[in-house]
């Protein structure tokens, strides 16, 4: 509606409940200005809402003529039609389309026979239609004719009138109009934001402001687009589930030095735990290992100090407080011991186990190394694994990769006993590269849990980072992950398929 004509129709509204106390129906009143309803329900809801005026609903009913009904109210019902086409000496029934029209012909004779007007003579051969009255009030065209003039009709005749598909009824709303708690001549627009003149001034204290609508929905975004980050990850995690894996909770990344270390026998004097290789957390600064049970908690510190299982240990004095202390995760390895740990409390039963989310390492940023990044995570809980089955599991998972051609070179891992590092040939890059690292879960890190003496953990890792990279072309991680990354990139970027 254009301003001015709605501020006409407002002033209109606002003056007229103000005379006459109230608008007794807002339909007299448009049909008394000359506009059309619609248009003064749009300011009579919008005075509304600011409480200017009381409204209260008018329910109107009424039949209404079909677009059928239209042709019959100046030339007759088509049974009066009917009869008024058959002369006195009748009709022979073939030609009586000729004399009416066909749609008329067929309902007409119908309704003008149920009425006992006509009959039908097959004495002579063909069928002849006679009348049998002379003449007759055309009831159905006067009823018309009532509703056409908004007379009432009765509900039988409505009834019948309806099942014939002449009338049809129309129901619509007007309202009644009273003066609200806010009335006035002149309505006056909350402001919608307080503005540096009104501080100035002090006219904030007596400005009235616009109510905030907080189950107000925002405006939705047109589309969005995944990361090649997100659409990596996906493919890893159908790969892992195709093979029968389960992935592990991974929502925590901050961790007790205790499962991050510990657990997995890496030594309180390791280079990883120092401040210069990993984030520790300075509020809070610790974790009490009193939940975990004591016994285990021994165990651990014994096989620390002295060794076990086919172990010499590492023969220091291990401290509770160093494995108290709070770091975020450098590897989700920490979830690994923790999953193995509630395995063996829980009754061994062999299980496959996987992960991708974030780590964090104290680590120089360059183009090819973050301060945090996201490490896969894949192992094999059995009894009697072996190296070799190690070896056919990675062929298995780097093969639906898209990298079936690997090489594997002898490493060292704390935690691990044969340990691997894993290569690949990328036919992209043309040349030999390290994809991974792997092995098999040391003794003195599983026993301890509680897992059985027969039973081996084959175990492997990669970054999230490093294949997303080769495969959408990036040579600077810091292009791929974190605050310089350009957004035009992540909506250009294509569909992830790896080789499946």
């Amino acid at each position: 509606i254009p301003g001015s004509m709605a501020e006409k129709v407002e002033s209109l509204l606002l003056k007229t409940i103000h005379e006459r106390n109230g608008i007794s129906d807002s339909g007299e009143f448009a049909s008394g200005i000359n506009e059309n309803h619609n248009v003064v329900v749009g300011q009579i809801k919008s005075l509304q809402a600011s409480e200017m005026v009381l409204v209260t609903d008018i329910d109107h009913f009424r039949w209404a003529l079909t677009d059928e009904a239209l042709n019959y109210l100046h030339n007759g019902s088509p049974e009066v039609q009917v009869l008024n086409a058959i002369p006195a000496e009748g009709l022979p029934m073939a030609d009586l389309k000729a004399k009416v029209h066909a749609d008329v012909a067929d309902i007409g004779f119908k309704q003008a026979m149920q009425q006992k007007w006509l009959s039908m003579d097959k004495s002579s051969g063909a069928p002849r239609i006679v009348r049998k009255v002379d003449a007759v009030e055309d009831k159905t065209q006067q009823l018309l004719q009532a509703v056409a003039a908004n007379k009432e009709i009765s509900k039988p005749d409505a009834e019948a009138a309806k099942k014939r598909k002449l009338i049809k009824p129309e129901q619509w709303k007007t309202y009644k109009l009273d003066k609200g708690p806010k009335f006035a001549l002149e309505r006056k627009k909350p402001a919608t934001e307080l503005t540096q003149e009104m501080l100035a001034k002090g006219t904030w204290r007596t400005q009235e402001f616009k109510d905030y609508n907080f189950n107000a929905l925002g405006q939705l975004p047109q589309g969005g687009h995944l990361h090649p980050l997100m659409k990596v990850r996906t493919q890893f995690r159908k790969i892992f589930t195709q093979m029968g894996f389960s992935e592990m909770p991974t929502n925590n990344y901050v961790e007790s030095s205790f499962w991050n270390f510990d657990a997995l026998f890496q030594p309180q004097q390791h280079p990883a735990r120092d401040a210069h290789d990993t984030f520790f957390l300075t509020k809070p600064s610790s974790t009490s290992l009193d939940r975990i049970p004591q016994d285990y908690l021994q165990r651990v510190r014994d096989v620390h100090q002295h060794g076990g299982y086919g172990s010499a240990g590492y023969g220091y004095s291990w401290k509770k407080a160093d494995a108290e202390k709070n770091l975020l995760r450098t590897h989700t390895t920490a979830v690994s011991s923790r999953m193995l740990y509630n395995l063996a409390q829980t009754g061994f039963q062999p299980a496959r186990f996987f992960s991708v989310d974030r780590v964090f390492r104290n680590e120089a940023i360059d183009r090819t190394h973050l301060a945090e990044f996201h490490q896969v995570e894949g192992l094999v809980c059995d009894r009697g694994l072996t190296l070799g089955d190690l070896i056919g599991v990675l062929h298995e998972f780097f093969t639906r990769l898209g990298l079936p051609k690997l090489r594997f070179k002898p490493a060292y891992n704390p935690y691990t006993e044969p340990s691997m590092e894993i290569f690949s040939y990328s036919e992209q890059l043309k040349k030999w590269m390290e994809v991974g690292n792997s092995g098999m879960f040391r003794p003195e890190m599983l026993r301890p849990m509680g897992l059985p003496e027969d039973v081996s953990v084959i175990a492997w890792g990669l970054s999230l980072e490093r294949p997303t990279m080769i495969l959408y072309g990036i040579d600077n991680i810091r292009d791929l992950f974190g605050h310089k990354v350009n957004l035009s990139m992540i909506k250009r970027n294509p569909i992830c398929r790896l080789g499946l």
